[in-house]
């Protein structure tokens, strides 16, 4: 059976696979993934195959299965599952024959489903199967099957249905077995606790049926680290049954739990089993749809193309983001594959600050003071790894998982294609950018929503703590009589052990100049912010180190051909033909020929570096000088991290290249979406999927914070007539359209009026302007 995506124009609310191949799980199973913010779930078929990867986490659960391991999201037991046999024939798609095969994610109310014809010997059966996590309640989800007996004799179905606690992240099993229980005759109960962080899990279980079936029996099994119900009744000629399966999580750190003991946990997820029981599977779908349509409601972003696909991918993007952000949870953030897979673990990277943060920032601040209430959180574990390293202030960890953990980068990755040997992770130890990433996004943060109070609580101390640790970390070199950071990795990671990354020197100059003016006006305009932050850095002393040091600080400046050297050696390195390795079946592909060390010693960019400092730190660079290191560095970026497209996206519209910016966007929204079927087999891509949003936006819609203040200067590809879109702003509620002869931007509510800059005028906005190209 051919499996193919099926994407049309008649509904861009769907993501659709038709057919099943067991060797193609992954893909529908990862961008179909189900999810809340709280806990997120591969969508799985729910009879079980070989190479399924039946994986459901809950956002900040992480544990430690071993010592020599890193701290992970545990990969708890799975609520989905639902075996069968009928007339004593298990069911399995690579029996009998298919037909009619089709797997669904609703974007617009998260629902997915699955239906097919299975024939085999005298059985032909329908199957139509449903299921969501719920938006609204936090704790719960469901399934619903349809079955349909399409012959003229009876059927003897038996079910298996249950939480399984046989799960593993690759064979890491998290989980002691904890109790089990049958309560009140029907409801299916698991209480395992992660082995390290001690944190207790209640799953529960209920089980729904149709009435007046025949022959019905049910009963409780109880395996190792498993809980079924085995179900049993005769499903007549040309009939048809529903079977219900609703569950809920709660774990011993939930917010919203006032009680977490177990004995409390088991009889509040008894509850709210009880408190639905009133509410149909429709009802209960419909009320989480309503959460997600005041979603799809707030700045609904309109796009007309000549590619449908283009206004799918933006709400596949939004979805994503928005069934993976953690937004009731401060001490949680956004892992790099979001909740869809094991990849990465679960940690939170510079992904969440560079490419993810920017749409909550302007279109959901209040999920955005979560975010980046995370990182203050974070402090704690900074400071640990600084000290570690003999720094001072904040060094963020290149992964988190809970905030104050510090680092948790694993050390050793995969195999040295020379030595044979496993490599080691240098992340951890010498990417070291994130922390003025986390400064930035921070003071991007207060910008956009104007957020005085969060700024004054919190961002103010992070901003300065971050500040003093670049202080620190500078090298002083006798040779250039400034300061320096070396051996460091830049966001490019093929360059390891590198001297002076441009990106990782302006950023941490940035920092530290962005800083020292913040003190002083602290001092002037704020004299009890700076009362309490003096008591904790000694403003004065450290105003005074920082600007010692500001001005001696190395930037690498242009060549004479105006190329900004990504490091010290780069533009020294060979340079080869890069073509047998560009293009999305060969991401990666270079590792195959070269080993780490070699790679280090061409010139080849895994992902934008110089050309994503020029377009954060746009108004430092001019357009010139833009367009010399683009046409520089674009033709020798692989683009083997999913990040690195929609940079380049941008900053070619921004250039006039939008022909070649159209095309990194399709290639960017292509990375899950595509035909390519093994593209997500470990996880979304989610940093890319932000990326869309920002390609959307930022790129086509123009809209842009340069030096702390609001530009618009929208450019749309030619394939696009008119894109629509709207976003928050210090508080005013802003909407923009444009099309090809110009644009409008409107402001929804009576509020104070904001200023914009468009073509270097400042304009100030009252209720509506118009503009013409």
């Amino acid at each position: 059976m051919n499996t193919l995506m099926n994407y049309t124009a008649e509904n861009l609310w769907i993501i659709q696979q038709k057919g099943f191949d067991p060797s193609l799980q992954g893909k529908s199973e990862a961008i179909m993934t189900l999810g809340n913010g709280y806990m997120g779930s591969r969508s799985t078929e729910e009879e079980d195959y070989i190479g399924m990867r039946r994986d459901t986490f809950v956002a900040g659960t992480f544990n430690q299965f071993d010592e020599n391991e890193v701290t992970e999201l545990p990969n708890m037991p799975d609520l989905w599952n639902m075996n069968f046999k009928f007339n004593g024939r298990r069911l399995s798609l690579l029996q009998g024959m298919v037909s009619d095969y089709q797997k669904s994610l609703n974007l617009q109310n998260g629902e997915l489903t699955r239906s097919f014809i299975w024939e085999i010997e005298e059985l032909k059966l329908r199957f139509h199967y449903r299921r969501f996590i719920s938006k609204t309640r936090l704790h719960f989800l469901a399934s619903e099957l349809t079955l349909e007996n399409l012959t003229e004799m009876p059927v003897q179905v038996e079910a298996f249905s249950g939480i399984n606690g046989q799960m593993t992240n690759s064979g890491s099993q998290h989980f002691t077995e904890g109790v089990k229980g049958y309560i009140e005759n029907r409801y299916l109960q698991m209480m395992p606790q992660t082995s390290q962080s001690k944190i207790d899990f209640v799953l529960t279980v209920d089980h729904r049926l149709s009435e007046n079936l025949e022959d019905l029996t049910k009963r409780a099994i109880m395996d190792r680290r498993a809980i079924y119900d085995q179900i049993k009744f005769v499903l007549k000629a040309g009939s048809s049954i529903q079977l219900e399966k609703r569950a809920n999580v709660y774990t011993s750190i939930d917010k919203d739990l006032e009680d977490h003991s177990i004995n409390f946990m088991r009889t509040n997820a008894i509850e709210e089993m009880k408190a639905t029981a009133d509410k149909s599977f429709d009802e209960l779908l419909a009320e989480s749809g309503d959460a997600w349509q005041q979603i799809w409601q707030k700045h609904p972003i309109k796009i007309q193309s000549n590619n449908f696909r283009d206004q799918l991918a933006i709400r596949f993007a939004q979805y994503h983001l928005h069934s993976t952000v953690p937004a009731h949870d401060e001490r949680m953030n956004i892992g790099a594959k979001a909740l869809s897979g094991e990849g990465y673990k679960g940690h939170a990277f510079w992904d969440t600050e560079v490419f993810m943060l920017p749409y909550f920032t302007f279109a959901h601040p209040e999920i955005a003071k979560s975010l980046v209430t995370y990182r203050y959180l974070g402090l704690e574990g900074a400071h640990k790894k600084a000290k570690s390293n003999n720094f001072e202030g904040a060094q963020f960890p290149w992964e988190a998982a809970w905030p104050t953990d510090g680092e948790v980068t694993p050390l050793l990755g995969a195999v040295d294609v020379v030595t044979g040997l496993a490599m080691k992770i240098w992340s951890g130890l010498i990417e070291q950018h994130i922390t003025s990433d986390i400064a930035f996004a921070v003071k991007n943060y207060i910008d956009v929503t104007g957020d005085v109070e969060f700024a004054r609580d919190k961002a103010y101390e992070l901003l300065i703590d971050t500040a003093k640790f670049w202080s620190s970390r500078l090298e002083w070199s006798a040779d250039k009589n400034l300061y320096e950071i070396r051996d460091v990795i830049g966001p490019d990671e093929y360059k390891e052990h590198i001297n002076n990354n441009a990106y990782t020197n302006y950023t941490a100059a940035w920092n530290i100049r962005y800083v020292i003016n913040l003190i002083e006006e602290l001092k002037t305009s704020d004299t009890e912010s700076y009362g309490k932050l003096d008591a904790k850095f000694n403003l004065s002393s450290l105003t005074r180190d920082l600007q010692e040091k500001l001005p001696l600080i190395f930037l690498p400046e242009p060549t004479v051909d105006g190329i900004i050297p990504q490091d010290d050696s780069y533009l020294t390195k060979k340079i080869i033909d890069l073509s047998p390795y560009m293009g999305e079946e060969n991401i990666g592909r270079i590792h195959e020929n070269y080993n780490t060390e070699q790679v280090n010693q061409i010139q080849v960019t895994k992902q934008a570096d110089v050309l994503l400092l020029m377009l954060l730190f746009e108004g430092l660079f001019d357009k010139k000088l833009k367009l010399k290191n683009f046409d520089y560095y674009e033709p020798k970026t692989t683009h083997d991290s999913s990040l690195s497209l929609s940079t380049h996206a941008i900053l070619s519209a921004d250039l006039g290249k939008l022909e070649q910016s159209y095309d990194f966007f399709k290639r960017a929204c292509d990375i899950d979406m595509g035909d390519y079927m093994r593209s997500s087999d470990d996880g979304i891509h989610a940093a890319s999927l932000g990326g869309i949003w920002q390609m959307t936006i930022f790129g086509y819609g123009g809209v842009r914070m340069v030096d702390g203040k609001l530009r618009i200067e929208p450019h749309l590809p030619a394939e696009w007539s008119m894109l629509d879109f709207g976003f928050d702003y210090q508080g005013e509620s802003l909407s923009v359209s444009v099309n090809h002869d110009g644009f409008t931007v409107q402001k929804k509510n009576n509020g104070t009026s904001v200023s914009f800059s468009y073509l270097d005028k400042i304009y100030t906005l009252v209720d509506e302007l118009k503009f013409s190209f």
